[in-house]
C-alpha cells in the first residue's frame, strides 16, 4: 500500500468526560487527529435492536502507522470527514463509526488496519 491510494480523509476522537456545571459529568469526544485513509467495505448484514431493523456497515479502514494512531482503542470513534452529516443539534449522525477491534500493523510496519461499523450507536 502506499499514500495515494489513500484517497478518503479521517478523523479519529477519543472520549472525553467534561464537567456540566451541576456537579456531574458529560461523556462526549474530542478529536485527536485527521489522516489520509483508505476503506475495505466488508459484508454488510441487518441486526435486530431494540425491537427495530438497524443496517450496520462493517469496514476496515487502513492509516498510516503513526504514533497517534498507534493509541487509537475501541472506545474511540472515526469520522469519516468527506461524508460526515449534521443533525440540527450539532451532533454527527452519518460518517461515523466505531472503531470494533484494536489496529493491527500491517507486515512492512507502515500501516494501521483498524475494523470499524457503522450503525452503531454512541
Amino acid at each position: 500500500m502506499h499514500l495515494g491510494r489513500c484517497r478518503e480523509r479521517v478523523a479519529f476522537d477519543e472520549p472525553v468526560s467534561t464537567s456540566d456545571g451541576s456537579g456531574g459529568q458529560e461523556a462526549g469526544f474530542s478529536e485527536v487527529f485527521k489522516t489520509p485513509a483508505h476503506f475495505r467495505y466488508l459484508r454488510g448484514g441487518e441486526t435486530v435492536q431494540a425491537a427495530r431493523l438497524e443496517g450496520r456497515q462493517p469496514v476496515v479502514v487502513t492509516v498510516p502507522a503513526t504514533p497517534r494512531a498507534r493509541r487509537i482503542t475501541t472506545d474511540w470513534r472515526m469520522r469519516d470527514i468527506n461524508r460526515v452529516t449534521y443533525a440540527s443539534d450539532g451532533s454527527a449522525v452519518l460518517g461515523v463509526y466505531a472503531v470494533k477491534a484494536p489496529p493491527v500493523l500491517s507486515e512492512d510496519r507502515a500501516w494501521l488496519e483498524i475494523t470499524c461499523e457503522t450503525g452503531v450507536g454512541y
